[in-house]
C-alpha cells in the first residue's frame, strides 16, 4: 500500500509539472486559448490524450504492484516489470506521456505544444539510452538482456 501511495505521489508530481504546468505555460506564452468550437481535431485530441494518460497511469500501477517500486529514478521498481503494457514495448509510460502531449497539441491546435511533445520524447530517448538502460542492465542483468531482445524500446517487435 505504501509503495502505491509513493508511486501515485511521484506520478502526480511528474504529471503536474510535465503534462499540465509546462504545457499551460507554453500555451499562455504562445497566446493559445481553448477552442470555441469542438470539431474533429479537438475530439481526436481528447481521445489521443485520454489514451495516453490511461496508458501512463497503467504503467505507474504496474511499477507499484508488479515491480514494488515507483517510476522515480531514486525509488525504482525492485522487480523487472515485463507485464501489462511492458509486454509490448519497454517504455510505454513515456509513450503515454507523449500521446497525452500530442493529444493536447491537437486539441489546442498548437504547434508550440507539439514541439514541446517532440522535445520531451527526444530528451526521454536520450535519458533512456544513457541512464535507464545501463541501470537496468546492472540491476537486472540477464533478465533485462532477454527482455530487451524480445521487446522493442519504442515500437513492438514483430
Amino acid at each position: 500500500m505504501i509503495v502505491l501511495v509513493r508511486a501515485l505521489t511521484y506520478a502526480a508530481l511528474f504529471i503536474g509539472l510535465v503534462l499540465i504546468f509546462l504545457p499551460a505555460r507554453i500555451l499562455t506564452e504562445a497566446g493559445v486559448r481553448a477552442p470555441e468550437n469542438v470539431g474533429a481535431l479537438e475530439v481526436l485530441g481528447i481521445l489521443v490524450g485520454t489514451i495516453g494518460a490511461c496508458l501512463a497511469i497503467w504503467c505507474v500501477l504496474a511499477f507499484a504492484v508488479v515491480g514494488k517500486g515507483t517510476p522515480a529514478p531514486f525509488d525504482p521498481p525492485r522487480r523487472l516489470v515485463v507485464r501489462g503494457p511492458y509486454k509490448v514495448v519497454r517504455n510505454p509510460m513515456y509513450l503515454g506521456a507523449g500521446l497525452a502531449l500530442g493529444g493536447a497539441a491537437l486539441y489546442y491546435q498548437s504547434g508550440a505544444l507539439a514541439m514541446f511533445g517532440l522535445v520531451f520524447l527526444f530528451v526521454t530517448h536520450v535519458f533512456v539510452r544513457l541512464y535507464e538502460e545501463p541501470t537496468l542492465r546492472r540491476t537486472f542483468g540477464e533478465d533485462y538482456e532477454r527482455y530487451s531482445r524480445r521487446v522493442g524500446r519504442w515500437l513492438p517487435k514483430v
